[in-house]
């Protein structure tokens, strides 16, 4: 079985991080068998940091709790270190403030350890593509921290710089549904295009405007008010 990712084929390169050993190890095997190629495991956060760096997955399945670094900094890290890795996280915390500092943080998605494997499988598939994954509940409060953070002043940093460059409408369009929390199938079916199509356009939105991910690409939106149009 052979997984794709938006224009990359092959086998999803998944990691799994976790510090006990049945239960990572059972996540790895079941992922292997489904046709994911796992390439590292680690079992703290300085090792998920060093091994992550090493192995290039294309999705991180991260625990939060971890000996040595909490998961929140290893995704900070991972993250910082390459933009394009997609972390995933798998908790058994359902706590507001974990899922939101997860998101903060870097994390592309956020599911607890109650989750079937089937669902871990999917999640891990759409995590790959950028699409933003979350437990049933949790997605509602992670568009509200996203509002709350487009409320907050931005930062200095736009002073003296150009207005941002144009978006054609069809951009325009598939920003506004990515700010109202659709995820790039619901936009493909809204829109009647293909996910690929989607992509295309979410990454060269990112580009024209020179932001990084989802998450900042949900605020630039907010804050212009394209989640209420």
């Amino acid at each position: 079985m052979t997984e794709t990712t938006g224009e990359r084929q092959g086998p999803i390169k998944v990691m799994v991080v976790d510090d006990h050993p049945m239960w990572r190890d059972a996540v790895a095997r079941d992922l292997a068998e489904s046709g994911f190629e796992v390439v590292a495991t680690a079992g703290d956060g300085d090792q998920a940091v060093r091994r992550a760096k090493a192995a290039a997955p294309d999705v991180l399945v991260l625990d939060l709790n971890l000996p040595g670094k909490p998961g929140v900094q290893v995704c900070k890290e991972v993250v910082a270190a390459n933009p394009a890795l997609r972390v995933l996280v798998l908790s058994a915390s359902g706590e507001h403030a974990d899922v939101l500092e997860a998101v903060k943080s870097g994390a592309t998605g956020y599911l607890l350890k109650s989750a079937s494997t089937g669902d871990l499988q999917d999640a891990v598939r759409r995590t790959a593509v950028g699409d933003p994954v979350f437990t049933p509940g949790l997605a509602g409060l992670v568009l509200g921290e996203y509002r709350r953070l487009a409320s907050e002043p931005a930062p200095a940093q736009d002073t003296g710089e150009p207005k941002a460059p144009r978006l054609t409408d069809r951009e325009t369009e598939v920003l506004r549904l990515v700010a109202k929390g659709l995820s790039y199938k619901q936009i493909a079916e809204r829109l009647v295009i293909s996910h690929r199509t989607v992509q295309n356009h979410v990454q060269n939105t990112l580009g024209k405007l020179q932001l990084h991910n989802r998450v900042e690409l949900v605020r630039y939106a907010i804050e212009r008010g394209l989640d209420d149009e």
